[in-house]
């Protein structure tokens, strides 16, 4: 019987930058990528639990609630923003370690960067949004598999969001995303 194992995961190479000596998967942007990655992790592995670190984008407006581009979050609810029909929220079945920092995340097959998607999204209750978030909650509900989701920032998902600066935040995201890997979740 093969050892379970807990299943690192972030959607762009970019985020998993500061991870090259663990080991983890790089499923891809989108929700399609999320799932297929997903499945085929499940399929070859025996998984006890899913841990997705990575960035995402801020779509509250200013103000104390407001999430800050250096703190990192806890996702305790997921929706999604791009489809025109009702959808359950999904809400990840992980071990809440930051009960003081949880959001509500949506989840989209669109790079935000524009203000009227960000006020859009923001009006559905998300604080944070992201590619790939829901996806992955779906299929860990799907196998009753633990989810944990820990984002960081990137952006305001405004129309000052460009996909060039990205590429350079997310590679110092990353290292912010190792410290706190190495200080709360790793084993």
């Amino acid at each position: 019987m093969a050892e379970k194992k807990t299943l690192l995961v972030f959607a762009h190479d970019d985020e998993a930058v500061a991870f090259s000596d663990v080991e983890h998967l790089v499923s891809g942007v989108g929700k399609v990528n999320a799932t297929v990655a997903l499945a085929g992790a499940f399929a070859e592995n025996d998984i006890e639990r899913v841990i997705v670190l990575g960035t995402a984008g801020v779509v509250g407006h200013a103000g104390e609630d407001r999430p800050s581009l250096d703190t990192i979050y806890q996702v305790a609810k997921l929706i999604q923003h791009d489809f025109p029909l009702p959808s359950a929220d999904v809400l990840p079945s992980g071990d809440i370690i930051l009960p003081e920092l949880q959001v509500t995340m949506a989840t989209g097959d669109v790079f935000v960067s524009d203000d009227a998607q960000r006020t859009h999204i923001s009006g559905l209750g998300a604080s944070l949004v992201d590619m790939e978030g829901y996806a992955y909650a779906s299929m860990c509900q799907r196998f009753n598999i633990p989810l944990q989701i820990f984002k960081i920032p990137s952006d305001y998902a405004d129309s000052s969001t460009s996909m060039e600066e990205w590429d350079a935040i997310v590679k110092q995201k990353s290292v912010q995303l190792r410290e706190f890997y190495d200080k709360n979740l790793r084993k």
